[in-house]
């Protein structure tokens, strides 16, 4: 099983209110916010493709050869 790289940087805007509840909520789990986002990411990829994702995948073949 190939490890995912952690190196990219998602910048999101949203309400300090909703951002102050989901860091509550987060830690209530013991979770950080970004592994939550992270999972919340290949849930809603692995739902797209129809599929588990597996790291290492070619995005071209993942989206029939378009990238855009």
């Amino acid at each position: 099983m190939t490890l995912e790289k952690r190196t990219a940087r998602l910048t999101v805007l949203i309400d300090p209110d909703k951002k102050a509840v989901f860091e509550q909520l987060c830690a209530r789990e013991d979770q950080t916010p970004s592994q939550v986002v992270r999972r919340l990411i290949r849930d809603y990829i692995e739902s797209r493709l129809g599929r588990p994702w597996q790291p290492g995948e070619d995005v071209a073949d993942l989206l029939g050869g378009t990238t855009s």
